[in-house]
Order: C-alpha cells, then structure tokens, then sequence
C-alpha cells in the first residue's frame, strides 16, 4: 500500500494542504481498494464514513429522478475527491457513485478528515475552495438544461470528454459511455440521444468503431448550435 505523504495524487486536490505528520497519520488508517467497472462505490441515500482519493479510474455521479431514470450530475476523475460534501453537511449521499472503469481508491475514515479540517485552516480553506467549484458546475448544467437543446448538449459533452480524458491510440474516446449514458447526461431519452449521435455521424463530426466513438471533426462539434 503506498504511502500518502508520498503519493503523487495529492496534489491534484485538497490534500495537498496537509502537513507531512498530518498526511503520515492519515496513511497508517487509510484503505486502498480495486473497484470494478459497473461496481457502486456507495448508493444515494447512503451514509459515509469518509472520503475516497481517487487513485487511477473514473466514476460517474448520478441521481435517480422520480420516473426512475438515472440523471448523471458529475464525472469524477484521477486525482479527485469523494465524498466530502456529504462529510461535511453530515448528511446520507445525494448521488450514487458508479465507477465507469476499473478503479483504485483510498478510503480515508471521517474522524480523520474531521480533525484536519478542524486544525489545520489551509486544508479546510482547500476543500471549501473545491466544493464552491462543484456549485458552479452545478450552476452551469442547470443553465444548460434549460436553456441548449440537446444537439448542443451532447456535441459538447464530446468535446467534454475528448478535452479531458483524451484518445486511445486508434482516435476513439478513451471512455467507453453506453449510449444510455449518453442520454443521462444530457437529459434526454436514449433513443433522442442515439438519434442525434446519428446525425452526428452524418454530418462527419464523428464515426464508431463497435461501440467506441471517434471524433472526426472537433471543430464542427464545437459549432453545434
């Protein structure tokens, strides 16, 4: 098991700010864990006991809506934190948290966390930091939905996902999203989502290889209006 004080993840997010003592204490009561694609890491409604530091991997963050259909809110990657709001509000989960590929997290216990954010200001100014950054993407989805049709939602959501997590070798995405998927995060029916990737394709912005997707012309993505 790697060695906080040493792991180069931290400085991706609020840990950073902790001290080497704080970082060693944190490291002798940690735990490191494999999640596997399609694994829950925790259920909304779920009461945490701490926070996981993504090690390598990504999830999606997502909220089952009254008519049962899943609306992802967030993608949280290597380098990230989860889990803090709920530690803080000392509230049960508001999202699922469903790891999109093979994942490796460590779980930090809450007493833990509680202590550094109670001692040590810079920390908790960190994590306060992160977290008015998580309502300003909230911010901006809401306006999103409400105001791009889902043509534009989804051309950016490709561009979103090519900006971030890249290409594989052969130029298609390096995150394989079910065209369900898709449409929960855009908000739409996954048949309006599949019909719209259709386009796209006939409009030579993007082309399939199986069930991967390539971008072929980011620039004409990027216009969708």
């Amino acid at each position: 098991m790697g060695k906080c004080e040493q792991c180069i993840i931290k400085q991706f997010n609020s840990l950073k700010s902790l001290t080497k003592e704080e970082l060693v204490r944190i490291s002798s009561c940690k735990t490191s864990k494999t999640i596997k694609k399609g694994e829950v890491i925790f259920e909304e409604g779920e009461m945490l006991n701490g926070v996981y530091c993504v090690k390598d991997g990504i999830c999606k963050l997502s909220k089952l809506s009254e008519n049962g259909k899943d609306q992802i809110v967030k993608m949280v990657v290597k380098g990230q934190l989860l889990g803090q709001r709920s530690l803080i509000s000392d509230e049960s989960s508001n999202l699922q948290a469903t790891a999109l590929n093979d994942m490796e997290v460590c779980f930090i216990p809450k007493s833990e966390i509680i202590k550094d954010l109670q001692n040590n200001s810079k920390f908790s100014f960190d994590v306060l930091k992160e977290m008015a950054h998580d309502l300003k993407e909230a911010d901006d989805v809401i306006v999103n939905m409400a105001q791009k049709h889902v043509r534009q939602r989804l051309a950016e959501t490709l561009v979103y996902i090519h900006d971030t997590f890249g290409n594989n070798p052969d130029g298609t995405l390096s995150i394989l999203l079910s065209r369900e998927d898709f449409a929960n995060i855009v908000g739409t029916a996954t048949e309006s989502a599949i019909r719209v990737l259709s386009q796209f394709k006939k409009d030579g912005l993007i082309s399939s290889v199986g069930k991967q997707i390539k971008i072929e012309n980011l620039a004409g993505l990027k216009r969708v209006e």
